[in-house]
């Protein structure tokens, strides 16, 4: 056995508990915090506390699926290569404590965005409602299936936009929706490559994605993202009075970031988005230039 192998066998209940909530998909849920980063308002107190309180009521309802979802596939994923490691496929979480678990969670989630505002609430019920729907029967058909997963990332952005009472923008929906099947698309992509002639025998709904229709998918949903956000960036420009073009110049790493994250899925990386963003240097740079160039346009707006 390998060293997570032996690293799974010996986790103990709380963090077999803790690691079935995955926890680094909770970078997905920064996402609450776009609409009021681009509107400017993560200064003012009450609208980074309700943010903040997007954000937490987002992590808990998001574990609650993932254990829902590690539930209802145990058996498929004791059959994959890397998911049998999971704690309720290594038998390290019986399926009904983790249940019992998703209920709690929830149940605190929805108690948290109440707290915030009662339309938070129904844009987390929303999402719950389209991830069980997405584990359940949506999962299991083509076009369906990744335009789910896109949704879910929108309904993070509108989630932090509700909870902080700022409008979105038409191009700020588009480029968050575009942006979102991108990186949706790449994901299907990564688990085409990664399991090869096996892929469609692991999930049926795999045998409907070739690679000549997710390249195109992939085109398409980023040549609208690099359109939308020039367009964005044009029309923010034109609404303030900056003697230096800072959101134009934004332009320049987004477009670079844009483009690595499409090299990167092409070589099959963008299964875990997540950890993808997190690791590569040319990503990470692009992202911290064009968050100081957009930002100090926001500020001096």
């Amino acid at each position: 056995m390998t060293g997570d192998g032996q690293a799974v066998r010996h986790r103990s209940f709380p963090v077999a508990l803790l690691v079935a909530c995955r926890p680094k998909q909770w970078v997905k849920n920064l996402l609450v915090f776009a609409a009021p980063g681009a509107a400017g308002v993560l200064g003012e107190g009450d609208a980074l506390v309700a943010s903040i309180g997007a954000f937490v009521a987002f992590c808990l309802a998001a574990s609650a699926t993932y254990l829902l979802n590690d539930s209802a596939d145990v058996e498929a994923d004791r059959a994959h290569a890397t998911k049998r490691y999971r704690p309720i496929a290594a038998g390290q979480l019986s399926v009904p404590v983790a249940l019992v678990a998703a209920a709690v969670l929830a149940v605190v989630g929805l108690g948290v965005s109440l707290a915030v505002r009662w339309e938070l609430a129904v844009v987390l019920v929303g999402y719950v409602a389209l991830t069980t729907s997405y584990s359940a029967v949506l999962k299991h058909r083509v076009i369906l299936d990744v335009v789910a997963l896109a949704a879910g990332f929108v309904l993070r952005a509108i989630a932090g936009a509700v909870a902080a009472d700022v409008p979105i923008s038409n191009w700020f929906f588009i480029v968050t929706s575009f942006g979102s099947l991108f990186m949706a698309v790449g994901k299907r992509h990564a688990e085409v490559v990664a399991m090869g002639d096996d892929a469609g025998s692991h999930r049926r709904v795999l045998e409907g994605y070739s690679p000549g229709f997710l390249a195109y998918l992939r085109s398409v949903s980023s040549g609208v993202v690099l359109v939308a956000y020039c367009l964005w960036a044009f029309e923010r420009a034109e609404l303030t009075d900056l003697s230096v073009p800072w959101y134009q110049m934004s332009i320049v790493p987004f477009a670079t970031a844009v483009l690595r994250y499409a090299q990167l899925l092409d070589a099959g990386e963008g299964g875990a988005p997540e950890e993808l963003v997190l690791r590569d240097r040319m990503l990470l740079a692009s992202g911290l230039v064009w968050a100081v160039l957009f930002g100090i346009g926001v500020l001096y707006a």
